[in-house]
Order: structure tokens, then C-alpha cells, then sequence
């Protein structure tokens, strides 16, 4: 099931025009705007407005062109950052794993110490007695 087309009347450079899109209606408007505002950027510009409207259209499209080429490196050094971020997310992920099993490890370790050490002090118990019994 596809989605519903939806139309837009948008002011663009200061003419009515119907957009249609599946986009939603707020998309359109603000595609609208950013076409305004790029619109009126170069309009500020003494140099632009002496063009030719052909040029201006141009010039307009290679503005648009140019946020696009910006936006798109923009977004592939964001993913790069991102990839990179969740490399590092992954080693440390494995890094804790490594120092938690040997934590375990020293751990059963240090019970196994503990409980020779108990035995140990018993038999030491255990033959300070007799030696005490034997002196007697």
C-alpha cells in the first residue's frame, strides 16, 4: 500500500504554487522556505541581480548545489564519526569482557586461597594442640 500524494500551496519568490508530494505538507513548506531563503541571498547580492535571468537560475542552482555537496560531506563525515564511535564502543565492549572474566578468575582464585588458607590454620591449630597435649 503506498502513501497518500499530498499538495501544498507554497509562495515561492513571491508566486503561488501547488507542490505535490508523498512528502508530508510541512515537508513542502519548508522546502519552500529554503527556496526563498537561498532566493533572497542572492537577490542581496549587487552582482546577481545585474545578471541575466538565465545566469540568475544558474547561479541560484549552484548555490542549492553547492548546501548539497556541503550537507552530503557533512553527513558522510557524521556516519565516518559514527562508524568509527561504535568501533570503539565494540573494542572497550570486548575489553570488559576480557577484564571481567579475568576478575572472575582472580576471584575464584582468591576463595581457593582462602579456603587452603583456613585448612593451613586449622592444621596449625590441630598441631599446636597435640604439641601442647605432648608437652603435658
Amino acid at each position: 500500500m503506498s502513501a497518500a500524494k499530498n499538495n501544498a500551496e507554497v509562495l515561492i519568490g513571491g508566486k503561488v504554487y501547488t507542490l505535490s508530494g508523498f512528502e508530508s505538507e510541512e515537508y513542502l513548506q519548508q522546502v519552500a522556505t529554503y527556496l526563498n531563503r537561498k532566493m533572497n541571498e542572492s537577490f542581496g547580492q549587487e552582482g546577481y541581480r545585474k545578471q541575466s535571468p538565465e545566469t540568475k537560475t544558474v547561479l541560484l542552482g549552484l548555490n542549492i548545489a553547492d548546501d548539497y555537496f556541503k550537507a552530503t560531506k557533512q553527513a558522510e563525515t557524521l556516519e565516518s564519526d559514527l562508524e568509527q564511535k561504535e568501533k570503539d564502543i565494540y573494542e572497550l565492549k570486548h575489553e570488559l569482557i576480557s577484564v571481567q572474566i579475568k576478575l572472575e578468575n582472580a576471584e575464584k582464585a582468591l576463595e581457593k586461597e582462602k579456603s587452603e588458607n583456613n585448612a593451613l590454620q586449622m592444621q596449625v591449630v590441630k598441631l599446636e594442640t597435640e604439641m601442647k597435649n605432648h608437652k603435658r
